[in-house]
């Protein structure tokens, strides 16, 4: 019978049980299988990771700023060692005018009219000597070729053209080193009457006049189609250097503080404002 099945219970083999009252049979737990060993994926070459070594004859190190640590050279320091001075210290008046340079728009106008009154260079200069030669030579005489009109550079010569009253415009660098070299020109100026102005960088006027740096430059002379320009120029040059003369003579320079000097003036003033009872 299939609802019954024969078995032994307690020893009596003759003994019979019911479905129900059979004990259960215990299920067989299977154990999860353990997992492989990682094993990392074959990577192409080309993108294969390597890391870096920075030691000394091994891989470059990256670009970073180092302007802390670089030992600058003697005139570097030089330079900001004299700016620092020229900010803490009283600056006087003579100094101080060549803080004040020409505007942005007003400069490039100049510039624009100093690169067409380059001088010649040397293999100019040479062209035109061989070709007046030649012109003198010729029979008949032919027309000997000009010298064309440029401006006057030099210390010497630019003085004798505003002692003179030759020069049409003076223009001054401001970064002059030392300055006494060019710091009497504007008072010179003023006495004759001749207009001059102050610009940034003598390594700017120097370019017009193929040097490295150029201290002062001077118009003589210019063409007839250039003369309203230059009238213009120097206009605008009066106004805001002759005229102002007076008031450059009488006003000082320096006397700035550094950054931390005025942080701590601005704390002490916050601590005196703030009620003797609050917590800072």
């Amino acid at each position: 019978i299939r609802d019954r099945y024969q078995r032994r219970v307690h020893g009596d083999p003759k003994g019979y049980c019911h479905q129900s009252e059979m004990p259960k049979a215990k299920k067989e737990v299977k154990k999860a299988a353990k997992p492989a060993p990682y094993t990392p994926p074959k990577q192409d070459p080309r993108f294969e990771k390597r890391p870096r070594n920075f030691g000394i004859g091994n891989d470059v190190p990256p670009k970073r700023d180092l302007n802390r640590w670089v030992r600058w050279p003697d005139y570097v320091r030089t330079q900001r060692h004299v700016r620092v001075l020229q900010h803490r210290l009283k600056i006087p008046p003579s100094v101080h005018q060549f803080d004040t340079t020409l505007d942005s728009h007003t400069k490039k106008e100049l510039f624009k009219l100093l690169a067409k009154y380059k001088p010649e260079t040397k293999k100019e200069r040479d062209d035109r000597l061989k070709a007046t030669a030649a012109a003198k030579e010729a029979k008949p005489p032919q027309s000997v070729p000009q010298k064309r009109l440029s401006i006057h550079k030099g210390l010497a010569e630019v003085t004798r053209m505003i002692e003179t009253k030759r020069a049409k415009l003076v223009i001054l660098a401001h970064d002059v080193m030392p300055l006494e070299l060019v710091l009497w020109l504007p008072a010179l100026c003023r006495k004759q009457d001749v207009p001059y102005c102050i610009v940034k960088g003598k390594a700017a006027l120097g370019r017009f006049v193929g040097m490295k740096t150029a201290a002062c430059l001077a118009f003589d002379k210019v063409k007839p189609e250039d003369k309203p320009q230059l009238e213009k120029l120097v206009e605008s040059v009066t106004a805001m250097f002759n005229d102002k003369y007076e008031d450059y003579r009488r006003h000082w320079g320096g006397l700035l503080l550094g950054r931390r000097a005025r942080d701590k003036i601005k704390a002490k003033a916050k601590a005196s404002a703030a009620p003797s009872g609050s917590k800072k």
